[in-house]
């Protein structure tokens, strides 16, 4: 009896370490070193149908997603910063089959190709299709950019889970210019850099399909950073905040008066986003 309790408990294991959708971050030692020194946020935790994605693309995991499966958005991705040599967009547009059926396979897919794979099976009950985006007026709007990577961890980041509608203009112009400040930052300040980058879902606002409401247009995006020296000891941090509208602007801001703006959207305490507030 003790030996098959022994075997089902290192199955358990094995099947956590493999899989996609996760219980806890923390579980997954190759999913948990995204987040410094392995502090998750309690941001979000408690946020109803959250699922925890380790975001994987040939064979490897490459970020992590809290995925709110209700909004069909990310709550955040967490990353590491890489520099990037280029290697152009993915053409492809993901999603995530375990959020269709945990048996599914425990990688990313190219949404039309798992359709062929699993005729007559609806894939968007708790995520969003690329079929959402088309002819929406919004940008399918990287919260971990692209450009902040090499191949293939730039590929991954086309996961829909990693997505949300974003206002053309301020995707576009303001948020992409803060996303290469950025990238020149991490490249000379920081031996390594732990990006969080999220949404605020609006109330009542939504990309609607025929009748039904199927994506949640955030009122804000936000991100955060943590940049650690050669040692893993905090040099650096900063967050920024943008209205998912027009307005085109950026608000910089420290990571203290992140979490006081993150505080008016919880009725719980939004928590340290990073260990000790990234300090030394």
């Amino acid at each position: 009896m003790q030996t098959l309790v022994t075997l089902c408990a290192l199955l358990s294991l094995l099947f956590s370490i493999h899989a996609d959708v996760v219980e806890r971050f923390e579980d997954v030692p190759e999913c948990v070193k995204y987040f410094y020194k392995g502090k998750v946020p309690e941001w979000g935790a408690l946020t109803p149908g959250a699922a925890r994605l380790c975001q994987r693309f040939v064979n490897r995991y490459h970020f992590a997603t809290l995925y709110d499966t209700n909004h069909r958005i990310a709550v955040y991705s967490a990353y590491h910063f890489q520099p990037s040599y280029g290697g152009g967009r993915e053409r492809r547009w993901f999603v995530e089959p375990q959020l269709v059926n945990m048996a599914w396979q425990a990688e990313m897919k190219d949404g039309y190709w798992l359709g062929k794979d699993h005729p007559g099976v609806y894939l968007g009950e708790k995520q969003a299709l690329n079929e959402d985006y088309t002819h929406s007026g919004f940008d399918r709007g990287h919260l971990n950019p692209n450009g902040h990577h090499a191949v293939p961890s730039r590929n991954a980041t086309f996961t829909l889970t990693n997505v949300v509608p974003q206002n053309p203009k301020m995707n576009q112009n303001a948020w992409r210019i803060h996303e290469s400040e950025l990238n020149d930052l991490f490249r000379e300040k920081c031996s390594k850099a732990y990006v969080l980058v999220g949404a605020i879902p609006s109330a009542d606002n939504w990309i609607v399909k025929n009748n039904v409401k199927r994506v949640n247009i955030p009122d804000y995006l936000w991100n955060a950073y943590c940049c650690v020296d050669n040692n893993g000891r905090p040099i650096q941090s900063g967050a920024a905040t943008a209205r998912n509208t027009e307005e085109n602007w950026v608000e910089k801001l420290t990571l203290d008066e992140l979490e006081e703006f993150m505080q008016q959207f919880s009725d719980q305490p939004v928590g340290e986003l990073f260990h000790n507030s990234c300090r030394a």
